[in-house]
């Protein structure tokens, strides 16, 4: 299992949900933390939160349907040396009673920030960690499927499937693993309050493809499959899978 111990995470959509509680188990690993938000203030008390568990955290802000605020955020973000990323951050479009009526401003706000914004962060955060040889990036996916009211939202996540997929044979023998996670149906803002699932019950799983150090890359992880198991008896169940 790979040490976090030092290093640096950026996790984007810090401020509540899967965000929240993937930071904190980031920081209870030892990991300093880049907390991702519309606006620094809303993972201030996080990011006190975290501060007591020893580790150093920093507050970026930007608006990621805004491609200048994205750059901004990461120039804040790289005046540490990222080692670890998590795109969590995502919106969800509208359900649309008629699905041959769903708006193109759907499609457009759901690629500019849950695929354009994400490639953008891939693009300036990827080439340091292969100059160090050393890097994990954990893009939130959605196994949503056969809901063609929400389809602008589930065709923007195949298309970041796709992105991580694509990029397989570049990251072979790089030391930078570049990942899916699933978090599964959780009652998040996004998810709603019908969701089976608390937002709690994606660690360990979330975690398990930055700890890993097995080289593979394009693997989906579903965080739901290591619910209710030790951050240990996560990480061997994947390495069995």
């Amino acid at each position: 299992m790979q040490n976090l111990q030092g290093k640096w995470a950026l996790v984007t959509g810090a401020s509540r949900g899967v965000g929240v509680h993937v930071s904190e188990g980031l920081a209870q690993l030892g990991c300093n933390l880049v907390l991702h938000s519309r606006e620094a203030a809303h993972t201030a008390a996080l990011a006190q939160k975290l501060e007591g568990l020893g580790v150093r955290v920093v507050s970026v802000a930007g608006e990621l349907s805004d491609q200048a605020q994205v750059d901004t955020m990461l120039d804040a973000a790289q005046k540490q040396d990222i080692d670890i990323v998590y795109n969590n951050a995502a919106v969800m479009t509208p359900w649309r009673d008629n699905p041959w009526e769903i708006p193109a401003e759907d499609f457009r706000k759901s690629f500019e920030v849950n695929v354009i914004a994400l490639a953008r962060i891939c693009h300036r955060l990827v080439p340091p960690m292969l100059a160090r040889k050393w890097g994990r990036v954990i893009n939130v996916t959605s196994g949503i499927a056969n809901e063609p009211q929400l389809t602008a939202y589930a065709i923007s996540k195949a298309a970041v499937d796709k992105f991580v997929r694509d990029f397989v044979p570049a990251l072979k023998g790089t030391g930078v693993q570049m990942n899916l996670l699933d978090p599964g149906w959780l009652r998040t803002d996004l998810g709603g309050p019908k969701a089976p699932n608390d937002p709690s019950s994606v660690v360990p799983g979330a975690l398990v493809p930055a700890l890993l150090n097995d080289g593979v890359s394009g693997r989906f992880f579903c965080a739901q499959d290591y619910a209710g198991l030790s951050l240990a008896q996560a990480v061997e169940k994947a390495l069995g899978q």
